[in-house]
């Protein structure tokens, strides 16, 4: 499935809240977590930030790559590693069918993107299990933090719906 041209401006706008970059901190980050919440990092940076904080992302989905430059994978022991091939501006079947079967499994898992993983914040949405909450970085804005709610899957269902 491939980003039509049409959605581009669209998916500029977070789909949760904006944490600016000055306030991404673990305390400003643990307020939208539960006890309980399964958290999903979308980005190799906000994955590295949370491992940091010492909040370890239930699924974490990265592409060694940081604003288009290669980059060294956040470390990480004991995840279970998933790898996909994602080309930019998709969402190929497979990931989706990744992203399905890492939900099924003990956390942490990483799924390492061949290509990009920007656009798999649409179907971890349509798919991430109830009290998820997914992090992925606003490129030179912060951190959008978004609740997965029925009309968050509704949103993104429809999201990738359009780009069939």
């Amino acid at each position: 499935m491939k980003l039509p041209d049409s959605l581009r401006d669209q998916l500029k706008i977070p789909l949760g809240i904006l944490l600016p970059e000055s306030q991404v901190d673990k305390t400003n980050i643990k307020k939208h977590l539960s006890e309980n919440s399964y958290v999903i990092t979308v980005g190799d940076r906000t994955t590295e930030k949370m491992i940091e904080f010492g909040l370890i992302p239930s699924l974490q989905i990265i592409d060694s790559q940081e604003k288009r430059t290669k980059r060294e994978p956040p470390k990480l022991a004991n995840a279970t590693e998933l790898t996909v091939d994602n080309p930019a501006a998709e969402i190929t079947s497979q990931s989706i069918v990744i992203i399905k079967q890492a939900f099924t499994m003990k956390p942490p898992v990483r799924i390492n993107v061949n290509g990009e993983e920007d656009l798999l914040v649409i179907s971890v949405c349509v798919y991430a299990p109830e009290n998820s909450i997914v992090l992925y970085g606003q490129p030179n804005e912060g951190l959008v933090i978004v609740k997965i709610t029925p009309e968050i899957r509704n949103k993104t269902q429809k999201l990738l719906d359009s780009m069939r």
